[in-house]
């Protein structure tokens, strides 16, 4: 009996010559509407599927393959007498190659007008049973979900029908397809019903690529990202120069991009070192707004990724080009910029829209055995929102560097303190066990520089201690949560020392 090759596919890449070679190895090939009619336009015998199943397709094509003619000659076990003996009795020929790829699901709702009757009409369902059908049988059956397979596919054939174990891969790879497939579906319903903490929670990414190594040597590490990522994304970027992201690249330059995007409103620039900002600017210019991040701690920049959220110019390139930098990230870089830093052989350079995508609202985090999903921190403070709780009430300049102040230490890790005064940081205090210490760090960093500053906390005060520093550092405003039981303790210490001090009512925990 002649073996039989069922092909339908909505990504027509590559599928004639495919074709062409199934047809030179004695397959006869089975179609379907839009595929059957490319593969006749080339001239190639092939059958319709209602011409296999004697039943035409209805409702609109809904229902064309979802038959037993076509499922049973996908699922019979040749080396089971009884399946065969049923394939006989009722005339079904085995299939023994199946090469299916799905509706176009994932570009459909990536449509910015994408109406959910157009989202509904991709969802594929004869395809997914079909590719399920053939990789369960794959003992027998050879299934191929990805055209970049074909050379390989025709191969195997080509060798007495090719290894179990290769069939075995291929249906493995299959039903990652099929399950990535029916993630994004339920995660477009999660969204179009507004369902809050589903029951169950599916995740699907897709691979960007393997990375030598993970945090260090001895781990194993590969970087995927979400399937229709938009927006600013170190996972959507576009790299210009340099050699590869590691894992510790990527981690900081998306601490460096979230950091960024706090301040669409002015040119800003933003250097940090292990996730934590080491230095944030923004000025009139770009240029101006890094020489202020580089002048915060123009130590700690060495080796650090640097992010910009407007077109590098030639000028801010010079910058750039004098110190050691891992990573630059912008929008966009001028012919120029990149003419000056690509003098540089091993630093990468990446551009990525600065456009916040509003539909990433959800963060997750592994622990052993689990997830942590919550919603991404984007609680933004206003200057109407502070409430002014001391006697000295900040002026509007200082409400400004309060305001600024607090945008970065919401991105440094807990416990945190910000040291900032006019639109650059001084000092930065990162994840300490204390707040003392932390404030500790921000003014030895910040030094002389402090006094007539403003400081930014995390979270609120649990004792007076905090203060009690800033006031010696010479610190005239403090931006702070509030909601301690003892906030009358700090602000009473911020009057003695004539502080301003002003409550945001939301703190920014990072852990």
């Amino acid at each position: 009996m002649k073996k039989r090759a069922l092909l339908s596919v909505s990504d027509k890449s590559n599928l004639v010559p495919f074709a062409e070679g199934l047809d030179k190895l004695g397959y006869e090939l089975i179609s379907t509407g839009g595929t059957l009619k490319a593969l006749k336009e080339a001239g190639l015998p092939a059958l319709g599927v209602s011409e296999v199943t004697g039943f035409d397709e209805i409702l609109d094509g809904r229902v064309k393959t979802l038959h037993p003619f076509i499922h049973a000659g996908l699922l019979a076990r040749r080396d089971e007498d009884s399946h065969v003996k049923q394939l006989e009795e009722r005339d079904i020929a085995p299939i023994d190659v199946v090469v299916v790829n799905l509706y176009p699901f994932k570009e459909t709702i990536a449509k910015p007008e994408v109406t959910e009757a157009d989202a509904i009409e991709n969802i594929d369902i004869g395809g997914p049973t079909m590719l399920r059908s053939a990789s369960k049988n794959f003992r027998d059956v050879t299934v191929v979900v990805d055209p970049a397979d074909y050379d390989a596919v025709l191969e195997q054939l080509a060798d007495n029908g090719g290894s179990h174990e290769f069939r075995k891969g291929l249906a493995a790879k299959v039903f990652r397809h099929t399950a990535n497939y029916d993630a994004m579906i339920a995660n477009y319903f999660v969204d179009i019903t507004e369902e809050q903490d589903p029951e169950t929670f599916t995740q699907t990414f897709e691979k960007v690529q393997s990375l030598r190594y993970g945090e260090n040597p001895h781990q194993k590490a590969a970087f995927y990202k979400e399937g229709n990522v938009k927006g600013a994304s170190i996972a959507n970027a576009k790299q210009l120069h340099g050699k590869e992201l590691s894992y510790n690249n990527i981690q900081d330059a998306n601490a460096a991009l979230e950091i960024v995007l706090e301040f669409p409103e002015q040119p800003a620039a933003v250097a940090v070192k292990h996730m934590n900002p080491c230095g944030v600017g923004i000025g009139e210019t770009l240029s101006d707004a890094f020489q202020k991040a580089y002048e915060a701690d123009s130590i700690s920049i060495f080796g650090g990724i640097v992010a910009l959220n407007r077109e590098v110019d030639a000028a801010t390139a010079n910058q750039l080009k004098e110190i050691f930098l891992e990573i630059v990230i912008a929008p966009s870089f001028s012919q120029e910029a990149i003419d000056i830093l690509t003098v540089k052989k091993n630093i990468r350079l990446l551009e990525t829209p600065m456009e916040i995508n509003e539909q990433d609202n959800k963060k997750v985090v592994s622990v052993i055995g689990g997830l942590l999903v919550q919603d991404r921190d984007n609680g933004r403070v206003l200057a109407e929102d502070l409430d002014v709780v001391t006697d000295r009430k900040p002026d509007a300049s200082e409400i400004d560097e309060l305001i600024f102040a607090w945008k970065v230490v919401k991105h440094v890790k807990s416990n945190a303190i910000v040291v900032a005064k006019g639109d650059q940081t001084l000092g930065v205090g990162a994840g300490q066990m204390n707040r003392v210490g932390a404030a500790s760090i921000a003014f030895e960093q910040a030094g002389e520089k402090a006094n007539g500053a403003v400081m930014a906390s995390d979270a609120f005060f649990p004792m007076p201690d905090t203060v009690e520093n800033a006031a010696k550092a010479g610190i005239k405003a403090i931006i702070q949560p509030g909601g301690s039981k003892r906030d009358q303790d700090s602000i009473d210490e911020c009057n003695k020392h004539g502080i301003a001090m002003v409550l945001t009512k939301m703190r920014h925990f990072k852990h």
